[in-house]
C-alpha cells in the first residue's frame, strides 16, 4: 500500500452459548451421525480409533500478536472460488464462496474470517453445516466432523453489500467494497478481505483464485491473473472468468467492475502487461501509465525476474486516497495519474516493488511489515533521485532527525506497538533501516542480499529472522547486533559513514 500522504477484538465470545443457540441456515437440523463419511475413511468420527486423536475446534487465529484472529487454524486452503452476481452500484448482488481446503487436524468445527453480508446457506461436502457468527469470526461445524489429511469443499452463499465499508484509524481511507461511478473495486489490506469473501485472511496464508464475475451489458470486470474467458449470456449480462495463476493472500485479491478499456502491451522480456482504465481516462493517464515497461527494466535488473506472469494498473476512479499493490494487478487512483510525473512515478514504482516483496515474498506476521513497506519505499525513493526527485541520502537523512519520535510514537521498525499498521515508521522509517544496512555492507553486496531474498523466498512467507540469517550469509558477516538494533532497539542507532546525522529528541 502507499499512502499518498506523509481495534481489534482481543478475544472473542465464548462459543459454547453461540453453538447452544444455533440454527442451520438453510433450518435443517444438524445430525450428530456417526456413520462413516464418504470419502473420509472408515472409522466413526470423533471415536480414539486408530483414525487419530478425537475431533477439537480450530483454532479463531493463527496467534498473530498483533492480530490475534487474523487466519485460522486446523486447515489450509487449497482454493477458492468466488461467484458475483453483480447487479448495479450499490445494490446488494448474489454471491457464494466455495473454499476447497485440507484438514491439518481432526476437526470438529473450524472458523472463516467473515464480517457484513448476508449469509444464506452454509454446507460442507454438500451437507448442511451449522454457522455461527462472532464478531467477524464465522464458526461453522460441519454435519459430520472431518477426519486430519482429508480434503473438504465449504459453500457460502450470501448477499453481497457494496456499501459497506470500515475504517481503520492507521490510514486515510476506508476498506472493503470501494465504490466507483459503475461499479466497485477492492481495497482489502489488510484485514478488509472478509468484508467481501469468506477468507483464512493473513498475508501468510495463500491460495489461488477463481473468479467468476456476472455483469449487466456495457460493463466488464476484472480481477488478479488472466482472464479465462467471457460467456455471454440469452439476457445479454456476461460472466467473466478470472484465474489468479499463482496462489494470493486474500489481502491482495483485487475485482472491479465497470465501464472499462483493456489497453495491452508489453514489458520487459515480452512480460504481458494490461491496464484496465475507465473509458474516460484513457487518453489522459495514458503518459505515465506507458512508463511502466521502463519501471519493470529497473527492477528487474535490480531484484531479479518480475515474479508473476502478467501485470498492469487498475485506475481507480474513486476519491480512494491510496494506492494497492493488488497481486499483478496494481490500483492507481487517477488523481495520481493526473499530476506531477514525479510524483505518479514514485506511486507506480512503490506498488510495483510490492510484487517481488509482498507479494511474491510474503511477511511471516504483521510486524514484518517492514520488509514489505520498507522494501517499497527504498526502490521508489531510489529510483525518483535517478528520475528529478529528491535524492535517496536527503530523504534519508529527514527520516533519521524523527525516527526516535516514530519510535516512541508507533514502535520499532520490526515491533509496532498496536495493530495500527500503516504509520510512517512502516514507510520511510522502514526504508532507512535498509539505507543503513547498504551503507554499512556497500552497495554491491546490499544488491546480492536483496537479490538473493527475493529469489530465495519467491512465492513463500518470510520474516524478520530470515532476512537477518539471509543478509548475514550474503555478507560474509554476522548482521545480527546490527540489524537487531535498527528494528527492535529503543534508540535509533548511529547512521554508518554519516557521524554527523542528528536525531531530533523525542516530544513526549
Amino acid at each position: 500500500m502507499k499512502i499518498t500522504t506523509v481495534g481489534m477484538r482481543a478475544g472473542r465470545t465464548a462459543l459454547a452459548l453461540a453453538l447452544a443457540g444455533a440454527v442451520a441456515f438453510t433450518g435443517a437440523a444438524v445430525l450428530h451421525d456417526v456413520r462413516p463419511r464418504p470419502g473420509h475413511g472408515s472409522s466413526a468420527p470423533g471415536s480414539a480409533s486408530s483414525s487419530g486423536p478425537a475431533p477439537t475446534p480450530g483454532a479463531p487465529g493463527i496467534g498473530d500478536p498483533l492480530m490475534p484472529l487474523a487466519g485460522n487454524g486446523g486447515y489450509s486452503v487449497r482454493r477458492y472460488t468466488l461467484d458475483f452476481d453483480w447487479r448495479a452500484p450499490r445494490t446488494p448482488f448474489g454471491a457464494r464462496a466455495t473454499i476447497s481446503a485440507t484438514a491439518t487436524q481432526s476437526l470438529s468445527r473450524f472458523d472463516l474470517d467473515f464480517a457484513g453480508n448476508t449469509l444464506h446457506e452454509v454446507t460442507v461436502d454438500g451437507a448442511p453445516a451449522t454457522a455461527v457468527r462472532d464478531g467477524d469470526e464465522l464458526v461453522v461445524t460441519p454435519a459430520r466432523p472431518i477426519p486430519r489429511g482429508s480434503t473438504f469443499t465449504t459453500r457460502v452463499a450470501y448477499t453481497a453489500d457494496p456499501t459497506q465499508r470500515r475504517h481503520r484509524d492507521d490510514a486515510i481511507q476506508d476498506y472493503g467494497w470501494v465504490p466507483t461511478p459503475d461499479g466497485t473495486l477492492v481495497c482489502a489490506q489488510p484485514d478488509g478481505a472478509r468484508m467481501i469473501f469468506p477468507a483464512n485472511d493473513h498475508p501468510s496464508l495463500r491460495a489461488p483464485v477463481t473468479f467468476h464475475i456476472t455483469t449487466p451489458a456495457g460493463l466488464s470486470a476484472v480481477a488478479n491473473g488472466r482472464l479465462v474467458g467471457t460467456d455471454r449470456r440469452p439476457d445479454g449480462r456476461t460472466r467473466w472468468t478470472y484465474d489468479s495463476e499463482q496462489p494470493i493472500a486474500a489481502q491482495l485479491v483485487q475485482l472491479a467492475i465497470g465501464k472499462f478499456a483493456f489497453v495491452d502491451s508489453a514489458g520487459p522480456h515480452g512480460l504481458p502487461v494490461r491496464d484496465v482504465v475507465p473509458d474516460k481516462l484513457v487518453e489522459d493517464t495514458a503518459a505515465y501509465r506507458s512508463l511502466t515497461a521502463g519501471h519493470l527494466d529497473w527492477l528487474w535488473r535490480r531484484l531479479g525476474p518480475y515474479p508473476f506472469g502478467r501485470y498492469g494498473v487498475l485506475v481507480g476512479d474513486t476519491d480512494l486516497p491510496v494506492a494497492l499493490e493488488t497481486q499483478s494487478l496494481s490500483v492507481v487512483p487517477k488523481d495520481d495519474l493526473l499530476g506531477d510525473r514525479v510524483d505518479a512515478e514514485r506511486n507506480l514504482v512503490h506498488e510495483l516493488v510490492h510484487q517481488w516483496t509482498g507479494d511474491s515474498v510474503a511477511i511471516r506476521r504483521w510486524s514484518d511489515l517492514w520488509l514489505s513497506e520498507g522494501h517499497a519505499r527504498f526502490y521508489e525513493r531510489l529510483y525518483s533521485e535517478e528520475h528529478d526527485g529528491v535524492s535517496l541520502e536527503a530523504a534519508m537523512r529527514a527520516a533519521y532527525a524523527q525516527h526516535d519520535q516514530w519510535r516512541h510514537d508507533d514502535g520499532a521498525p520490526a515491533e509496532p506497538t498496536e495493530p495500527t499498521l500503516f504509520k510512517v515508521m512502516r514507510y520511510d522509517g522502514s526504508a532507512l533501516v535498509l539505507f543503513a544496512l547498504r551503507e554499512k555492507v556497500g552497495a554491491e553486496t546490499f544488491d546480492r542480499i536483496e537479490r538473493s531474498w527475493v529469489a530465495t523466498y519467491r512465492g513463500r512467507a518470510a520474516g524478520t529472522r530470515e532476512f537477518i540469517a539471509l543478509a548475514s550469509r550474503v555478507a560474509g558477516e554476522d548482521l545480527n547486533p546490527f540489524l537487531t538494533s535498527w528494528l527492535y532497539g529503543p534508540h535509533t542507532p548511529s547512521m554508518p559513514g554519516h557521524p554527523d546525522w542528528q536525531v531530533e529528541p523525542v516530544r513526549q
